[in-house]
């Protein structure tokens, strides 16, 4: 540290308002570097008399200055730090009298600034920025930035007055004490025994990672580390916020990766992931499922009882798949509910809800759940067991996996892996007296066949099959290879099914129709059907008026707008869209005839079934769904 020619220079006034610290901001860029010596000396820290009556060797650098001046108790550590700072220009503010920004607050609130002893002053081209006496702490930096979400940038301000004006701000904002402590160890008290948000839990992770050496599994296998207790929020937050689906998604290198959610059919950020954390979160999901954590080639399923954990309940079903990069993502499904939903729940129309609970009553024949992967099959198969499930009958379910229970019914866990699979499953039924019997789902020729064989032999049979319309499935059955004759006599019905999301009942509003947006209505529900406008017209005004009460009011339809309640989305919760086909009329001899699916559709049709477009117009005008919803499972 030269000292000759040394001389203190006065530092730029502290900032007290955001545009007096960009200003620093922007003369830091042309600033020169500084020494120690001479940051000393401007900050007032050591006169430059004593400064050079220490001795120095030149071969020891800076650290051994700074050990030299500390030794000699020239300075303190914080004033140290804060010549670090004002070696690299480091913007200075006066955090005692700062005007804060409301913005800077909503990510990073006081109580989480008290506990962390920074003081958030503003934001500037998406950068946070926040007063500190150590503001070379990366380590601090990178902290605060995981839990106010954004990009934060350390300044300098003394620890006195950062520490009195949190004091200042946290008793303006009344927040509770406890004994007759005040300042801020009494605050820091009340912050620490609070629930941690997942935020802080991250950033706590992080620092034990760190710590660590960075060991991949470290935090995973430590039944006390931030790891662990960052899983287990997240778990529970996906729970909480009725998630169906949980993604961790790993990227390569230095990458962030995330964490989504899936609510009501559409999937949400819920968390950035550091990369030094995707391997322990990944890890410490195998071991709660347990699973290999050294397998990281192969997929791999599993399952996480989560009550072993917390004292939440659901049960999660997790899928683990390798990625490029010998990287691995998770799915974990929720299987939060563990009872069946009411028929009336479901959303089926009151025609609809009739038909399907008469087919359901019937002492034998087969009954068909169709639609996509994630469409509620199944959920409506235990709701339609749930109608039937009295004690004068034997039901029998096998299920991959089981995700509804009921009391009453005698329910098998398919496991391929030993030979316990739907087919072998449903021939074990037929040996136990049943009265009705459940088949997870259809997926070849031999369940098929089983299925039709039992339905034929005075059993009710229900079962699910991947297809996208009821006419559909009669064609899919058909191609798997069964006999149309015992198939068109076994069939009583198909329920084809979609799941779209409800309008928030608080906050969607009405819009009356004109003339020509009712007649483009009408025509898009009688669109690939054989109806007229005036059948079209009769049913959709029935649809309005059943679910208004009055038959006077106009046509209308809700549109979504958002509010507190759904997230200012405009959506909240899901609903079913059905078409149900019944084998009546000439249905049979279509089926047995092998008639194409268009003919099959058309009897349908003509026997009165609501097609998946028509039921969900009928939600549209009952001011249940939009139709963006609408459109979205026939567009």
């Amino acid at each position: 540290m030269p000292l000759d020619d040394l001389a203190p220079v006065a530092p730029p006034a502290l900032a007290r308002t955001m545009h007096e610290l960009v200003a620093q901001l922007v003369r830091a860029r042309s600033t020169p570097v500084s020494t120690l010596g001479q940051s000393l000396l401007d900050l007032k820290l050591v006169d430059l008399t004593k400064l050079k009556q220490i001795t120095l060797n030149p071969s020891e650098g800076k650290r051994g200055c700074e050990h030299v001046l500390l030794d000699a108790g020239l300075v303190t550590e914080l004033e140290l730090e804060h010549a670090r700072a004002h070696i690299l220009s480091t913007p200075e503010v006066d955090a005692l009298n700062f005007q804060v920004e409301p913005a800077a607050l909503e990510h990073l609130p006081w109580a989480t600034a008290f506990k962390h002893h920074v003081l958030p002053l503003g934001i500037n081209s998406g950068v946070l920025y926040a007063a500190s006496p150590t503001p070379l702490k990366r380590e601090l930096e990178l902290q605060l930035s995981v839990l106010a979400d954004c990009i934060v940038s350390l300044v300098w301000g003394a620890k006195a007055q950062i520490d009195r004006r949190l004091e200042l701000e946290n008793n303006a904002q009344s927040l509770p004490r406890t004994g007759s402590t005040s300042g801020p160890n009494s605050k820091i008290g009340i912050e620490e025994n609070r629930p941690k948000d997942v935020h802080e839990l991250l950033s706590e992770a992080l620092i034990e990672m760190k710590s660590a050496g960075n060991q991949e599994q470290v935090n995973a296998v430590n039944e006390s580390s931030s790891v662990i207790k960052l899983v287990n929020q997240m778990i529970t937050d996906a729970y909480e916020q009725k998630a169906s689906d949980i993604h961790v998604e790993t990227n390569p290198g230095d990458d962030i990766s995330r964490i989504r959610f899936r609510k009501d059919g559409d999937l949400e950020d819920y968390l950035q992931l550091p990369f030094a954390l995707r391997a322990a979160i990944v890890s410490r999901i195998k071991i709660m499922s347990r699973l290999d954590i050294s397998e990281r080639r192969r997929p791999q399923d599993g399952k996480i009882n989560f009550n072993e954990f917390s004292e939440i309940k659901p049960e999660l079903r997790v899928a683990i798949l390798p990625t490029h990069n010998n990287l691995e993502d998770v799915v974990m499904r929720l299987l939060a509910s563990s009872k069946p939903i009411p028929m009336q729940q479901l959303g089926f129309s009151p025609r609809d809800d009739k038909i399907i609970k008469r087919l359901t009553e019937r002492s034998f024949g087969l009954i068909l759940a169709c639609g996509p992967t994630g469409s509620g099959k199944t959920t409506t198969l235990h709701s339609l067991l749930a109608h039937i499930n009295t004690d004068n009958r034997k039901i029998w379910t096998a299920e991959d996996p089981i995700e509804i229970t009921q009391k009453g019914l005698r329910q098998l866990q398919v496991n391929p892996k030993i030979g316990v699979t739907f087919a072998s499953a449903m021939r074990a039924f037929l040996r136990a007296d049943p009265d009705v019997i459940m088949i997870g789902e259809v997926r070849d020729e031999e369940t098929a066949s089983v299925c039709i064989e039992a339905s034929l032999t005075g059993h009710l049979v229900l079962s699910t099959l991947h297809t996208n319309s009821a006419a559909e499935s009669v064609i899919r059955l058909l191609d798997l290879g069964m006999d149309p004759m015992n198939f068109g006599d076994s069939l009583i019905g198909i329920v084809a099914q979609r799941l779209v999301r409800c309008l928030c009942k608080h906050c969607s509003v009405a819009k009356v129709l004109s003339r020509d947006e009712y007649e483009a209505l009408v025509q898009e529900y009688i669109n690939g059907t054989a109806l007229t406008a005036a059948e079209g017209h009769q049913r959709l005004l029935a649809a309005s008026s059943e679910a208004w009460g009055d038959s006077s009011l106009p046509i209308s339809m809700r549109i979504a707008v958002g509010c507190e309640r759904c997230g200012d989305r405009g959506y909240k919760g899901r609903m079913g869209i059905y078409e149900v086909l019944e084998n009546v009329g000439d249905m049979k001899h279509k089926i047995q005839s092998r008639a194409p699916t268009f003919e099959i559709f058309a009897e349908a049709s003509k026997a009165g079934m609501r097609t998946l477009r028509q039921d969900a117009i009928e939600k549209v005008v009952a001011g249940l769904i939009d139709m963006k919803q609408a459109r979205s499972i026939y567009a």
